[in-house]
């Protein structure tokens, strides 16, 4: 019998969120065979029916990433975080072999620097007509002085996950974080994240590491909304949108999330998707205004984009499937091979969502775990018992001996739902 090619996915992802092992999970859902690349201790490798799995090299991270590229041969290339983002556009520009894969995963390379900073990203967006905060990148104190509101956000350029985000209350808070965000990374903070957190890519970071850029951005009183879109050359082709009801901190993830239907969201990734001619898995960041401050209620403000999956990317909604599905289908398509029937499997039919592990990890008594849908990937036993243990590499000697002299202070759950 001949055997019918499927679509070959990789996977990258250089930290250790759950969201690509479920995004994996997924894409084998649909008849794509998943190979992957991931630091020691990632969910991945706790994840079954992967065709392969590479290591990256904390010394040679951006050649381990390229050579694991070359070997998989894959249709499309999944990033799973914004520092590997950078890596594959580095790869793009050494290794013409490897352009045609990459744009075909991440899109025209004529809008990458947009989408690589908070600043022309907004400024992109607003010239599209769509909602955004007052933004300006901050070059000196003065300009930040100048700045009309009291309360405003810092966004340093280059950090993921929230670390290089913070709100200030007033003009002394605003100058104290923007003094911080300033900061050159060093050395030493390379060595840390290395040895302590066990991120393969600190040294690549800190040795292409600019000068620090910091934003200034509008607050706006409201509640987070996050939607995850797939795109193929400027068209969406399908979307899912959520409002935050409880995050992991004021710049953290989700941790629950409520499905939302909001037309101005919807309309605000189709214009963005088609200026920006936008290719593969992007995430986009609103505010929903609560109607202070001259804002219209429920507004909705496009703070951020990230040209990566997200973590509502596996999301499998009743009578609507899943955004991984449709870019399987895509895939299909694209190569000419039939589309498979994927067994059936349980579809989400609550409008609430608690995220696995963090809903749990952050506040057990959360009580949308009980009430909403608790995202757990039973399927995958191995998986999920690892990811209620401490993050990996705080289970080493490295990190318990650093944290016994450095606590690190647990993430403070930030409810949206009354607001």
């Amino acid at each position: 019998m001949k055997t019918i090619r499927k679509p070959s996915i990789f996977i990258a992802s250089s930290n250790r969120w759950s969201l690509a092992a479920r995004m994996a999970m997924a894409m084998m859902h649909y008849g794509c065979t998943v190979s992957a690349i991931c630091p020691a201790g990632h969910p991945l490798r706790f994840l079954t029916g992967l065709t392969k799995i590479y290591s990256y090299s904390g010394l040679d991270s951006l050649g381990s990433l390229r050579r694991a590229i070359q070997h998989s041969k894959p249709d499309r290339i999944l990033p799973c975080d914004d520092m590997v983002v950078l890596q594959l556009y580095s790869i793009h520009a050494s290794h013409p072999e490897l352009r045609p894969l990459i744009e075909a995963s991440l899109g025209n390379p004529e809008f990458w620097p947009i989408l690589g900073s908070r600043d022309l990203l907004l400024q992109a967006a607003a010239e599209a007509g769509i909602r955004t905060p007052r933004n300006q990148a901050v070059k000196s104190v003065q300009q930040l002085e100048s700045w009309p509101e009291e309360k405003l956000v810092l966004k340093r350029n280059g950090t993921l996950g929230g670390s290089g985000v913070a709100v200030a209350h007033d003009r002394k808070d605003a100058l104290a974080i923007y003094k911080w965000l300033m900061r050159p990374t060093g050395i030493a903070s390379a060595w840390k994240r290395y040895i302590v957190n066990r991120e393969p890519l600190s040294f690549w970071q800190w040795r292409h590491s600019e000068a620090p850029v910091v934003t200034a951005q509008q607050f706006i009183p409201g509640r987070p909304a996050n939607t995850m879109i797939v795109c193929d050359h400027g068209e969406v082709l399908a979307s899912i949108t959520v409002e935050v009801l409880r995050s992991a901190g004021t710049t953290g993830a989700a941790t629950t999330v409520r499905l939302l239907k909001n037309d101005e969201i919807e309309e605000a990734s189709r214009k963005l998707a088609r200026k920006l001619k936008l290719t593969g898995f992007h995430g986009l960041d609103f505010m929903l205004a609560t109607g202070e401050e001259c804002h219209p209620r429920n507004a909705a403000y496009l703070i951020e984009l990230n040209p990566r999956c997200t973590q509502i990317g596996h999301l499998r909604l009743h009578g609507a499937g899943d955004l991984a599905g449709v870019m399987s289908k895509l895939l299909h398509d694209s190569l000419g091979i039939p589309y498979p029937v994927p067994e059936q499997q349980s579809e989400i039919a609550k409008d609430t969502v608690a995220f696995f592990p963090t809903a749990v990890l952050v506040n057990p008594a959360n009580p949308w775990i009980q009430n909403g849908y608790h995202d757990v990937p039973w399927e995958q036993r191995e998986m999920v018992r690892d990811l209620l243990q401490e993050v990996w590499p705080y289970r080493q000697w490295t990190g318990r001996l650093y944290h016994h002299f450095f606590p690190a202070e647990p993430a403070r759950e930030i409810c949206y739902e009354e607001k």
